[in-house]
């Protein structure tokens, strides 16, 4: 890695010398209104940050939020990399161990994803907890000790599972649980594809979140992660599906999708 964490830190404190976030989050597409909910923010652009991803998806700003949610400070990730953008699945791993190193604690995500449940119709909100990486790539190859071979047992944290759950139900808001499935991307899935998922035990597929909970649980990090289902996958509906499709609907459904999660991060106990 040429870029050092330490480096990576140095030029955070360099513009919030006072930052001391121990919740980092990483927005997806539909979510980044939840940067409107931020208070004392300081923006930094990925730009500014070496080794943060550069932002080449549609709907993915690009920008590191440090500030307050609640009474909790916060660093918030308004964009990821994604591994269909390479092929390389280590490219949040840097990003991710500077917002630990920082000290942050719990790693909230959030992403749009394709419901494989008709219960769960397009506008719902599903909280993950459990996933199969069915592209069988890992951003921990390469590491080396004992700590590479970490547990995936509970990795959605089942504490934060339940926060959510609370505040959720005090909203008045129906939030699922169910597994999510990793695609590696970037096209879409072959409706043959969503039917041995389904029968895999999958709830809903998209193309990012699972590299950044293995690298999450690998650093020691609790991990919180809410899908926004923001149409049904292939096959499933009539809808003809596109990246445009996708981010409409999540921009159109994201602002109740904000207001729960910012709510669930004040909740959050640490």
């Amino acid at each position: 890695m040429t870029t050092t964490i330490s480096t990576a830190v140095q030029q955070v404190r360099a513009r919030a010398p006072e930052a001391q976030p121990r919740i980092a989050v990483i927005l997806g597409s539909g979510w980044g209104g939840l940067t409107e909910r931020i208070s004392d923010a300081v923006r930094i652009p990925y730009a500014e940050l070496d080794g943060f991803p550069q932002a080449t998806v549609l709907g993915h700003s690009g920008e590191l939020w440090l500030g307050r949610i609640g009474a909790h400070e916060v660093a918030v990730m308004s964009g990821r990399k994604h591994a269909y953008e390479s092929g390389d699945v280590t490219g949040m791993k840097l990003p991710l161990l500077t917002l630990q190193a920082l000290g942050c604690e719990v790693l909230v995500q959030t992403n749009a994803a394709g419901s494989l449940r008709p219960e769960m119709a397009p506008g719902s909100l599903m909280a993950i907890n459990d996933h199969i990486n069915v592209s069988q790539r890992s951003p921990l190859v390469g590491e080396g000790g004992s700590e590479r071979f970490v547990s995936m047992m509970n990795a959605y944290d089942p504490g934060l599972r339940a926060i959510a759950q609370t505040v959720a139900a005090r909203r008045g808001v129906t939030l699922h649980e169910g597994v999510y499935v990793w695609f590696l991307g970037p096209q879409f899935e072959t409706p043959a594809e969503i039917r041995m998922f389904q029968r895999m035990g999958a709830d809903a597929v998209g193309m990012s979140t699972v590299p950044e909970t293995i690298l999450a649980r690998h650093a020691g990090m609790r991990v919180l992660a809410f899908s926004l289902l923001t149409n049904m996958a292939a096959g499933l509906s009539d809808e003809s599906l596109s990246h445009a499709h996708t981010l409409s609907q999540a921009q159109a459904l994201g602002s109740e999708a904000s207001d729960l999660l910012a709510d669930v991060i004040a909740a959050i106990e640490l």
